[in-house]
């Protein structure tokens, strides 16, 4: 299994959205239940920023190996390490050899 091993800046941003069914009756009554084994997954916005030519470059080959289908180890900045897959990510160049590339990695349960 590859394992992402670059360190993100300072700023990484988690979302959770737990999956649950809810089944609404009458007079505004509802009833919640989740949604399988693994209900919380998370997401979590990354950026790279002022890297060079070379660290940009490392970065988005792993991701391009990975195509979005692929699954990789990553440990996020806080918590246990999971299982992530990144189906989209944004380079940007800043000026010449300075890049900032941006990144959603989404929790995966294999």
């Amino acid at each position: 299994m590859p394992t992402f091993t670059f360190a993100a800046d300072n700023g990484a941003q988690l979302s959770v959205k737990p999956r649950v069914l809810e089944s609404k009756f009458g007079d505004g009554y509802s009833q919640r239940v989740g949604d399988g084994i693994n209900i919380r997954k998370r997401k979590w916005s990354l950026s790279f920023n002022s890297r060079t030519n070379a660290e940009i470059a490392s970065i988005v080959s792993f991701l391009e190996a990975q195509n979005g289908i692929s699954s990789f180890d990553w440990v996020p900045p806080y918590g246990a390490t999971g299982k992530w897959v990144c189906s989209e990510w944004q380079h940007q160049v800043v000026r010449f050899g300075i890049n900032n590339l941006t990144a959603i990695f989404d929790e995966v349960f294999e």
